[in-house]
């Protein structure tokens, strides 16, 4: 079997973040989005996992290469960011009939992978959601079993199943086929190759493609989708917080990495401290804070602090009369 993550993006709508840590490397819940995705697909016990990168590729690279020394993962870069589909093309080698699972390197999955890769069928992961329009939705045949039509931002969307990231395809040859020709014709879609258009020639030539129902999914392309995902996977997981700390109060969930010094502080609930930050005298809830970074006197809410960063206040002296408003 194949594993493709496509992880070329530059993630801008994640900027000033993405400007030095490609998307997939942001830290969620203790770990970078992309090690959470390789942990789940290593129990799948893979032969080879394609790894797609472009922006950044380096540091994904290295850090396969420190955190997954025996995972067989193989580097394929794509050179030009020309969409999803020219992705998955590039990790795809001709005349592979085995079956290959596309995975997003953004989204984070609660799905049993063992499952959807026993399917007799080609699947792609669903989820309901309230705003159909907003995503590429799949259309139903009238028992609804097979998917039918591929629907990217519908106008007026006949049902509410969004592609939730997860594609499975039994014949890997039939989506390289259907990938290459896309591309030869230059049948692009808002100027680039996309997935979704290369599994609809699939479906129209009468390959069965049934719908498999996502659990969880966890988008982490934006900043408030990447905090409700740490919310997520740290009710999810509840980490132990073990550090050594002076007049601090941890409220769970709390991730702690290693060599952080916190000092009179208040961390949680869910918050994630990378290696080697400190905070002292703060109060940080709801936020992801970057290796080495530095809080200090500050109250944080909502907030996701870089690599390096320093967040510091210097204390305030107030003479307010009676009556007084002071909101900062």
């Amino acid at each position: 079997m194949n594993i493709i993550i496509p992880a070329a993006g530059q993630g801008t709508r994640l900027r000033p973040h993405t400007h030095t840590v490609p998307k997939v490397m942001l830290p969620v819940a203790g770990r970078p989005i992309i090690g959470h995705i390789l942990a789940d697909l290593a129990l799948l016990h893979p032969s080879e996992i394609r790894l797609v990168v472009g922006y950044r590729g380096d540091s994904i690279e290295a850090y396969l290469h420190e955190e997954f020394p025996d995972l067989p993962v193989k580097i394929v870069w794509q050179h030009d960011q020309l969409g999803l589909g020219h992705a998955v093309l590039t990790a795809l080698e001709a005349k592979e009939h085995e079956p290959t699972l596309v995975v997003l390197g953004d989204t984070v999955f609660d799905v049993d992978y063992a499952d959807i890769v026993s399917s007799p069928d080609h699947a792609l992961g669903v989820r309901p959601v309230p705003d159909p329009e907003r995503f590429g939705i799949v259309e139903l045949d009238a028992a609804g079993e097979s998917i039918v039509k591929l629907v990217e931002k519908p106008t007026k969307p006949k049902g509410n199943l969004a592609l939730a990231g997860l594609y499975f395809v039994r014949d890997g040859e039939l989506l390289r086929a259907a990938l290459a020709s896309l591309v030869d014709e230059g049948g692009t879609t808002r100027g680039e190759y996309q997935l979704t258009d290369a599994l609809q020639r699939l479906i129209d030539a009468g390959e069965r493609f049934i719908p498999y129902s996502i659990k969880g999914w966890f988008d982490c392309g934006k900043p408030e989708t990447l905090l409700a995902t740490n919310r997520e996977l740290l009710d999810r997981q509840s980490p132990q917080v073990d550090v050594s700390s002076d007049n601090t109060k941890f409220i769970a969930p709390v991730f702690v990495g290693a060599d952080c010094v916190i000092e009179n502080s208040i961390v949680g609930p869910h918050v994630s401290l990378s290696k080697g930050v400190t905070v002292r005298d703060s109060v940080i809830r709801d936020s992801i804070i970057g290796e080495h970074a530095t809080v200090s006197g500050f109250v944080l809410e909502g907030s996701i602090i870089g690599p390096g960063a320093r967040v510091e206040a210097a204390p305030l002296g107030l003479n307010l009369g009676e009556g007084s408003e002071l909101i900062c």
